[in-house]
């Protein structure tokens, strides 16, 4: 409980479970991430959270690795209100708030090069020409030899059948949750915006990214070439869900 009376660990554990009923795989992808930095740069790495909303990432890279050393960046002044509030008094974490389709946003940060830049299921929100645009801005943060990584929603549009049996039989698993008590987006953003201290931000976030991302989800390769095309010397697959994968790619 911090000076506000705002349980921020509260809070930073409710998105978790709220995300969890979409990604029920989501710490395993987590911990994929986790070990694909230990293996690549090693247990205390500089790390950039990437549109880190609640600070999840940071949450479990420190819990990992307290050596480590992560600044968070995002545009959402309610996710990173919750941030924030969790990680208060912990110098070892940053935040800065940037627009990522802001070209000077790299100017906000801390350090001039990251060991490892993370990220996931956020640059969905990102069209392509953004999104690729972001990625050469990223090859430029990432030092030689450290590591990008992006979890999220990747679609495969050569399988269409296999894309919708997974989405029917994912929904169908999300239904029984949901009718056992799960919260989803809405109805969290809904309690957030009933919140004395968050109710504000959260206003403030909705006017900024309106009701839905509307941005693209390209498949694998086409992060794994424009990766390549922004400076990496070797990007691919290193984890998968069924609708979901993780690309990694090393500078």
């Amino acid at each position: 409980m911090t000076a506000t009376g705002t349980d921020w660990r509260s809070w930073q554990k409710s998105w978790d479970r709220q995300q969890e009923w979409y990604m029920p795989d989501r710490e395993e992808r987590f911990r994929v991430m986790l070990d694909m930095v230990e293996a690549v740069v090693g247990p205390e790495p500089r790390v950039l959270d990437l549109a880190c909303g609640t600070g999840s990432i940071t949450d479990r890279l420190l819990e990992r690795f307290p050596g480590a050393v992560s600044t968070g960046v995002d545009l959402d002044p309610a996710l990173l209100a919750i941030a924030r509030g969790t990680f208060e008094g912990d110098d070892r974490v940053t935040f800065v708030t940037a627009d990522l389709k802001d070209a000077s946003w790299t100017g906000k940060l801390p350090y001039p090069s990251y060991d490892a830049v993370l990220t996931a299921t956020a640059l969905h929100w990102l069209h392509t020409g953004p999104l690729a645009a972001l990625y050469g801005q990223i090859g430029g943060l990432v030092r030689d030899g450290g590591v990008f990584m992006n979890a999220d929603h990747m679609i495969d549009t050569d399988t269409p059948r296999i894309n919708a049996a997974e989405r029917a039989h994912r929904h169908a698993a999300m239904d029984r949750a949901r009718a056992e008590g799960a919260v989803d987006w809405a109805e969290w953003w809904a309690l957030a915006a009933k919140d004395p201290v968050l109710a504000a931000p959260t206003a403030e976030r909705f006017a900024i990214y309106g009701e839905h991302a509307d941005g693209d989800m390209p498949s694998v390769h086409w992060h794994a070439r424009t990766l390549r095309e922004a400076g990496f010397g070797e990007a691919r697959a290193v984890w998968a869900s069924p609708s979901d994968s993780m690309v990694l790619a090393v500078k």
